[in-house]
């Protein structure tokens, strides 16, 4: 499903180029379910943005379900990311002016579905995670836990193959930090690929496979005993 080879990302200044990704490689098969850790300035979430198509890699080759995403133009790229892949960020990214319902049927309204199959697929997410009384509800007058359900739900309201969650419960206090690892199980089971950024142990031993990164570079990269 996914394949990077030798990645760098780089930022050039006048006399020096300064690595953040170096010489990455990386296979995802399609339902797995993969952490990527490391400490602070690793390049995780810049290795996150890339595969999820919001940067791009300074050199390297990156295929995602045969298409080679380096050589795709930006339309191109946007429309992948639009159709396959949702994102899941430490700090919600809500649209504070938007409605709970609102907020998960933005993906829909780009991806162009209609409006009954809009209000379908986003009743079915309100369902889902218990947030029918909340629907007119507005961001600020949630708590953070209620906040990332909503991002989760926005995230895979348009069904995407692939799940990407910046550390996704940074913000959260354990329970609902459980809450949330326990519905990407669920996801996961249900056939989503997801990869997630975390710094939590007990998070990582929630998926299936553990990539180190250390100062650019894959450090280990180890199955979930």
């Amino acid at each position: 499903m996914i394949i990077l080879k030798n990645i760098d990302k780089y930022i050039d200044s006048r006399f020096q180029r300064t690595f953040i990704l170096k010489g990455i490689d990386l296979e995802v098969k399609q339902g797995e379910f993969l952490t990527i850790m490391g400490p602070s300035g690793a390049g995780k979430s810049t290795l996150m943005n890339i595969i999820g198509m919001l940067d791009e890699p300074s050199a390297g080759e990156y295929y995602f379900f045969d298409q080679p995403v380096h050589k795709l133009k930006e339309k191109q790229k946007s429309e992948m990311h639009k159709n396959y892949i949702g994102f899941i960020f430490q700090a919600y990214h809500l649209i504070d002016e938007l409605t709970v319902y609102e907020n998960i049927e933005t993906p829909l309204l780009y991806q162009g579905v209609n409006s009954s199959m809009r209000k379908s697929m986003v009743a079915e997410m309100l369902d889902r995670f218990n947030m029918v009384a909340k629907k007119d509800l507005f961001p600020e007058q949630l708590s953070g836990g209620q906040q990332q359900l909503v991002g989760i739900a926005r995230a895979i309201v348009g069904q995407p193959k692939l799940l990407l969650a910046d550390e996704p419960t940074g913000n959260l206090h354990s329970d609902q930090g459980k809450q949330i690892m326990d519905i990407f199980q669920k996801l996961n089971e249900e056939g989503i690929t997801i990869i997630q950024v975390t710094h939590s142990e007990d998070n990582a031993k929630r998926s299936k496979r553990i990539v180190k990164v250390v100062d650019g570079l894959v450090d280990s990269d180890e199955k979930v005993s």
